[in-house]
Order: C-alpha cells, then sequence, then structure tokens
C-alpha cells in the first residue's frame, strides 16, 4: 500500500455520493487520502478537480468498462455509491480489485451500496404489515434470492468477500430523503434530489392532488441524506482500522434508518404543499386509478413504491452509528421537492 490511502468512488456526484465525497474530504485523516472519481462530464470532473480530487471519465453504461477495472485495480478503497443494479458494472469494480489484491497480495475495501428494495413485500398499499429485518439477522438476508431487486449485485459482492479477494461491506438504505449539503453540493454539481420525487411529485402536480396506491397505509424506513453519509464514514473508519466487530461479507449489512413514514403521510404533506402554491384546489389526497397507474407509472413496477420495506440498523448502531436528523425535520423537505418539480414543470 502507498503512502496515502487510494481511494476511488463512483456517484461521487449523485444524491447519496455527493455527501460521502464531502465526509471523506472533511475527514480528520483526509489529509493521507488520494481521492478518485468516477465522473461523466469533463465539467464535473474540473470543479471536482478544484476540491483536490482525482478525476476518471467515464460511466456504467460505457459499453466497455476495462477503463474501470483498471481504475479501481488502483484502488485500497472503493466506494460504489452509483446504480446498485447495474450487472457488468459491479463485476468490473470486482475485477478491478481481485487484480489489486493479486499485485500487492494485499485484500482491498469495498463499501458496496444496496437498497432496502430487496426486503419489501406486495403489499399494493392496502396494510403496514410486514415482516422487520435487523441487519443482524444475516441468515434471513442471505436467504433472500437473486429474483429480488438489488441481489443481483449484492450477492456476487458477497461472494467475492467470501473468495478472499476482498473485503465487502454492505451499506442498505431505507428512502433517503432530505437536503444534501458539503463541498459537492455547494459547487452545485450534486444531484439534490432523492431518486423517489419524480414518483411521488410528478403526477401529484399533473393530477393536481397528491396520489397514493391502495389504501396509503404501506410504510417504509427512511433516512436523512446527511445521516446516510455518516454510516458510510462510520463503516469506513471500522473497515480501515480492523475495527473485529465490523462485520464483512454475509456478516457485512449495514441499515440505515431512522424513522418510518406511511404513503399516506407522504400523500397529505405533497397535497398541502400544492395547495399552499395553488396547484390543488383542496388539501384532499386520493388513490391512483388503474387509467392513472397506467398513464404515469407506465411500465415501472410501481408496486414497489406501494410495497412495505421494514429495516433496523441494530449493527450499524452497534458500531457507533447516530442519526441525527428527526422524522417531521426530514419530511417537511419534500415540500421543498413539490416547489422544484411544479417549477420544472411549468417551464
Amino acid at each position: 500500500m502507498s503512502a496515502k490511502l487510494n481511494i476511488f468512488v463512483t456517484g461521487a456526484t449523485g444524491y447519496i455520493g455527493g455527501t460521502v465525497v464531502g465526509r471523506l474530504l472533511q475527514h480528520p485523516k483526509a489529509a493521507s487520502f488520494d481521492i478518485t472519481a468516477l465522473v461523466r462530464s469533463a465539467e464535473k470532473a474540473k470543479k471536482l478537480q478544484s476540491l483536490g480530487i482525482k478525476t476518471v471519465l467515464g460511466s456504467y453504461t460505457d459499453e466497455n468498462l476495462d477503463f474501470l477495472i483498471e481504475a479501481v485495480s488502483k484502488a485500497d478503497v472503493v466506494f460504489a455509491i452509483a446504480d446498485s443494479d447495474n450487472v457488468p458494472a459491479a463485476l468490473a469494480v470486482l475485477a478491478g480489485l481481485k487484480i489489486h489484491h493479486e499485485k500487492t497480495g494485499k485484500v482491498p475495501i469495498l463499501i458496496h451500496t444496496s437498497g432496502a428494495a430487496f426486503i419489501t413485500d406486495d403489499a399494493r398499499g392496502l396494510h403496514a404489515d410486514h415482516r422487520t429485518y435487523s441487519d443482524l439477522d444475516t441468515e434471513a438476508l442471505n436467504a433472500l434470492p437473486e429474483t429480488l431487486l438489488h441481489r443481483n449485485v449484492d450477492i456476487p459482492v458477497i461472494e467475492a468477500d467470501k473468495a478472499g479477494f476482498v473485503k465487502a461491506y454492505i451499506i442498505i438504505p431505507g428512502a433517503v430523503l432530505g437536503h444534501p449539503s458539503g463541498p459537492v453540493a455547494d459547487l452545485e454539481i450534486q444531484n439534490m434530489h432523492t431518486i423517489l420525487s419524480p414518483f411521488f411529485m410528478k403526477p401529484a402536480i399533473s393530477r393536481k392532488q397528491a396520489g397514493y396506491f391502495g389504501k396509503g397505509l404501506n410504510t417504509w424506513s427512511a433516512v436523512d441524506n446527511n445521516d446516510t453519509a455518516d454510516l458510510f464514514i462510520v463503516v469506513f473508519d471500522a473497515a480501515i482500522g480492523n475495527t473485529p466487530v465490523a462485520g464483512h461479507g454475509p456478516e457485512g449489512y449495514y441499515f440505515a434508518e431512522s424513522f418510518e413514514y406511511s404513503m399516506l403521510e407522504m400523500a397529505q404533506i405533497v397535497s398541502d404543499k400544492l395547495f399552499e402554491l395553488g396547484i390543488a384546489s383542496s388539501r384532499e389526497t386520493s388513490a391512483y386509478s388503474q387509467e392513472e397507474l397506467e398513464k404515469y407509472f407506465g411500465s415501472f413496477p410501481w408496486t414497489i413504491l406501494a410495497s412495505n420495506a421494514h429495516a433496523k440498523a441494530d449493527r450499524a448502531r452497534a458500531l457507533g452509528w447516530v442519526p441525527k436528523h428527526g422524522k417531521e425535520a426530514v419530511m417537511a423537505t419534500l415540500k421543498d421537492e413539490v416547489v422544484f418539480y411544479a417549477n420544472e414543470a411549468s417551464t
């Protein structure tokens, strides 16, 4: 290993990844880090470089991923925070880490981003009765099949850890909400909007009333963007410090959650804001009709949005992660999302 710790980050300007990069730049040991980020545009690359970050131009969707394998092969630590369902890119990352191991004899670290969609049910908004999964319940989590969302990538990551050429830690956020902060956000190159917003804001603005699925009773575990980034750093610190309690591979699941919300709660916040903006004539919400499901969601599997996902971050908390942002403040940020998408729709 070189004098500096070589860190490679994918998704460095994304909603979660940008905040994580900011935490790395503000880390007490930042002077000992050599950070390289994968970016799609030369403009964003130039701005990241102004923060002292090296860049590699490219994308997970490039036909040839040899550049990704080469970049990863130089890294001691990889934060994979881009598309969590891209199998070719995930395999390229693992190939690069295997090369690193073979060349150095050292075991590199992979902090991989998954999501709580793999613990959902098929509630269709009709109830909130679903099992709560703890990140300590590895027997149940490892038994979940590859057919579930994210597992097509998570399983190869875990198998690579079992093979011994990488130590893999899987971060599994629930619904991530809230406003990102940090140096990347300040440069105005970070995606500042939760991945959930388009699915809820755009239909609400179009129909002039927030909608929900079924009865809107389904609930999701959720977490603030900044608290999520904090968990990445807690796991990172434990991994590079060889903390014995920091499980990896089949014992390396780390949920991020600090509260739960129902679809009805989200819909009400959105409708209240639509009313305040004069877009809606009342604060009422309503269920999507079958016609609306086809109109607004098409082939997208809306049943995921209508499901339950109940997670408990027991392992994450045991490692020292303490989320700081409460439900009321985080959910209130959805009002700003309504404003953003309403302005977008009017231009």
